[in-house]
């Protein structure tokens, strides 16, 4: 395996380039190349020139809620009468009313776009077939009595079902008793309900319902992700050759390459243009001007540095995407733009959008997922070796807005290992909860953990540095450790990762369980 000798990948330290899902990005150029930016203007003003900037398309989750019953007559000296306490035409209607409302309370509380489709009463096999052929992300079951037959015609596997029964909060369902034994593992030991696995089961809780809407929301918007890829998709170390083929494959990536001769193009063009390297200095002076942000860099490196966001986010605009990442982010970006990528990423980040290095795709998939879950910009990083119950975690690219709205203190410097450049040190917040993603090469097993900011340190090493400590069994993680990136976002998401995994087909291993 060849030796990560530094953050931003060189082209020799990664797998193969991407063959038969790379497309050209096509028009025109721009480039920031040997002219230097005089140092920021005056400051405080914002660019003269408006930048329109594309509203970051989220897919909305639609759900179709079913209210699967029968009413049962009574019949004398028989049992005619099954689990469960909806019997009467009333009754139904109450609890169609009660489901309404339910859901119309868990959409408030949703932080992601999800339409709630009218609830369906299903009373027959037939009715729920047809229903099945809903045009719907998830069927949202409640199994209130009725025939297994009913409930197997709602379930498709070619979409997410979640079936939900009621116990304490009443009516009770026939199906808290018999959802596992009879439409689960059909009355034998083994699962046997194609579309439909325990953890798609609830009981009572709506908030149970939303945290696995939230990741199939990600899910949704994860998958099919289009993400131009300058230089080359490529993937870290021997392990990581297939990444690209496997991100397309399994995560659907519309990966878009766009060759570094393009690049060169656009950057040289952005040079050339007066009014676009004017509101460069003028956004730089900007983000200066923010407290609690310092520039210990060349102040011409830092003001290109806005520039190369700016080429970056054409790039992407111009073929749709909204993610990026950049190969050979170091020798080969910067003699052509006179500076860094670190800051660009940082900043593409902190406008709601997604930005990597090292177009390393064993880790981008985790990125993606996890800020679709988050709803916050994530940070991929470099990991260390975990000891007595910390580790920690560097790169030179971190968003500054990690909570997705408010800065962190930055310090701006020079790209380590080149000493060149800007590159934000993020100080992340002390004692914050943390979500920390290690995926594998082959996407077969992932582990995460969850852990608190505990300091900022200033080592010798990438700028944004971070101390995080594990919740759970710290020489477990050190011996199960695999791939190389991870990937790190404010707040505790495991339950949604894991559920997500589990309808990709891949493992989890949550160190903090």
């Amino acid at each position: 395996m060849s030796e990560h000798h530094s953050c931003c990948g060189c082209g020799h330290e990664h797998g193969h380039d991407m063959g038969r899902r790379t497309f050209l990005a096509a028009v025109g150029g721009s480039t920031l190349g040997g002219a230097v930016l005089s140092g920021c203007v005056t400051a405080g003003k914002k660019a003269a020139v408006e930048r329109p900037r594309p509203t970051v398309a989220k897919k909305e989750l639609v759900v179709q809620p079913v209210l699967s019953y029968r009413i049962y007559p009574r019949a004398e000296k028989t049992s005619w009468r099954p689990w469960g306490a909806i019997h009467t035409e009333a009754d139904v209607e109450q609890e169609v009313a009660r489901i309404t409302q339910e859901l119309a309370d868990l959409t408030k509380k949703a932080e992601f776009p999800v339409k709630i489709l009218p609830v369906v009463k299903v009373t027959s096999p037939d009715q729920g077939a047809q229903v099945c052929k809903s045009d719907c992300d998830v069927m949202l079951i409640y199994g209130a009595n009725g025939d297994g037959a009913d409930m197997e015609s709602l379930i498709s596997p070619n979409r997410y079902n979640l079936v939900f029964v009621r116990h304490r909060n009443g009516p009770v369902s026939l199906w808290y008793e018999i959802v596992s034994p009879r439409l689960l593992r059909k009355m034998v030991d083994e699962f046997g309900q194609p579309g439909l696995m325990p953890c798609d089961v609830i009981v009572d809780s709506t908030a149970e319902i939303l945290w696995r809407l939230r990741a199939l929301y990600a899910l949704k918007n994860t998958l099919g992700t289009r993400i131009v890829a300058i230089g080359s998709a490529s993937g870290w170390g021997t392990g990581g050759r297939d990444a690209p083929k496997i991100a397309a494959d399994l995560w659907k990536m519309d990966i878009v390459a766009l060759p570094y001769t393009d690049l060169a193009k656009r950057v040289e063009s952005a040079r050339g243009e007066a009014a676009l390297v004017a509101r460069a200095e003028a956004d730089a002076n900007a983000y200066l001007k923010q407290s609690g942000v310092t520039l210990q860099a060349d102040k011409g490196a830092f003001a290109r540095a806005f520039l190369l966001k700016d080429v970056f986010r054409k790039a992407m605009d111009d073929n749709g995407a909204t993610a990026m990442t950049i190969c050979e982010c170091m020798s080969t970006i910067m003699p052509m733009s006179q500076t860094t990528a670190c800051m660009p990423l940082s900043l593409i980040n902190d406008e709601g959008l997604l930005a990597f290095c090292e177009s390393d795709f064993v880790v981008i998939p985790s990125g993606v997922l996890l800020n679709h879950i988050a709803a916050t910009p994530v940070f991929l990083n470099d990991p260390t070796y975990p000891h007595d119950g910390i580790i920690t975690l560097a790169h030179c690219t971190a968003p500054s807005k990690m909570d997705g709205k408010n800065p962190e203190k930055v310090t701006v410097l020079t790209h380590y290992e080149s000493d060149y450049g800007a590159a934000p040190k993020v100080d992340m917040r002390i004692g914050q909860p943390v979500t920390v993603l290690d995926p594998d090469f082959h996407s077969k097993r992932w582990i995460g953990f969850r852990g608190k900011v505990d300091a900022n340190p200033f080592l010798d090493i990438c700028r944004s540095q971070v101390d995080v400590t594990i919740e759970g069994d710290c020489e477990r993680l050190a011996e199960e450790m695999v791939g190389f990136h991870w990937m790190l976002s404010y707040g505790d998401h495991l339950k949604e990762v894991g559920y997500a995994l589990k309808k990709m087909g891949i493992d989890w291993l949550n160190i903090s369980a």
